[in-house]
């Protein structure tokens, strides 16, 4: 099993590594519009369970409250980025009841290295404060997500956990948003990203008594591609009855 090892970046290297078109397929892959037509069916482990289209808002946990600095072995935000999160605007989580699992929608082949990871969260994060909130005119916090699990399996943090993520519209309250980077209707996770996903997850589950039936992917909340087919496939093999995360 893997151990979960542990960066800020100006606008103009970011661009000019060539993430601009890559952040705007964000917009198509994981958080738009409609389900493309290719994604798959949303099944759920014993079959049983409804795709939850519009999920009632969670009541408060009873879990306790846990937020200050990462988890062990995850990789602090400070590594890539000097921004604190926009504090005015930002919704405090109380807490975790559910887990979502997403991908970033961007091809991930060649990002290896702690400093390409780096510029591209950052990249991430220019995308997601840039966007407005019709209602009242504020950029996003933060980058949406909690954390992200990157192609060498590292995890990293992203938004603190105390504050209330943006990776499911209408759908955050009380919900640890984990994204894997890569596009996962177009390539495979890599074997170092799903092992330290399932044993990220798990641990997670543990810590905020998270049961198996509240973990989804994005797709099971919203119409979206998001996971992609594959990480999809993936995720339901975990959950099934003889799964890592069943057993969490």
């Amino acid at each position: 099993m893997l151990g979960h090892v542990k960066f800020d970046c100006n606008r103009r290297d970011i661009l000019q590594g060539g993430l601009l078109l890559g952040v705007a397929a964000i917009l198509g892959g994981c958080e738009g519009g409609g389900q493309r037509a290719d994604a798959p069916d949303v099944a759920w482990p014993d079959q049983t369970k409804p795709r939850i289209a519009n999920p009632t808002p969670t009541a408060a946990p009873s879990n306790p409250v846990i937020s200050g600095g990462s988890p062990r072995g995850v990789i602090p935000r400070s590594a890539w980025t000097n921004a604190s999160p926009n504090m005015r605007v930002a919704k405090p989580m109380n807490g975790v009841t559910r887990i979502t699992i997403h991908h970033d929608a961007m091809n991930s082949q060649g990002v290896t290295s702690q400093s390409a990871v780096a510029r591209r969260l950052a990249g991430i994060r220019a995308d997601h404060v840039g966007r407005k909130d019709p209602s009242t005119g504020a950029g996003w916090v933060d980058i949406g997500y909690h954390y992200i699990v990157d192609p060498a399996g590292r995890v990293w943090q992203g938004r603190p956990v105390s504050i209330e993520g943006a990776h499911v519209a209408k759908s955050n309250d009380h919900n640890l948003g984990i994204m894997v980077m890569g596009n996962f209707d177009e390539q495979q996770p890599t074997r170092e990203a799903l092992e330290s996903l399932a044993s990220f997850v798990a641990a997670q589950m543990r810590l905020y008594r998270v049961g198996v039936s509240r973990v989804y992917t994005h797709q099971e909340l919203k119409p979206t591609a998001c996971p992609g087919r594959n990480l999809q496939r993936t995720m339901l093999a975990l959950r099934s009855s003889s799964g890592r995360l069943a057993r969490a």
